[in-house]
C-alpha cells in the first residue's frame, strides 16, 4: 500500500471523527452526570 498525501489526510480524518465519537459517547455516559451537574454549578456557590 502506497502512502501518500491523501492516505493520510483521510486517515487524519478518520481519527479525528473516532475522537469525536468518543468525546461526545464520554460527556452522555451516564456514570458522569454527578460530575458534571457538580461542575456546572461551581459558580453559582458561595465562599
Amino acid at each position: 500500500m502506497e502512502f501518500d498525501v491523501n492516505t493520510l489526510r483521510s486517515l487524519y480524518t478518520l481519527l479525528s471523527f473516532l475522537s469525536f465519537i468518543g468525546i461526545i459517547a464520554w460527556v452522555f455516559a451516564r456514570k458522569n452526570t454527578a460530575d458534571f451537574d457538580k461542575a456546572a454549578n461551581l459558580p453559582f456557590e458561595q465562599d
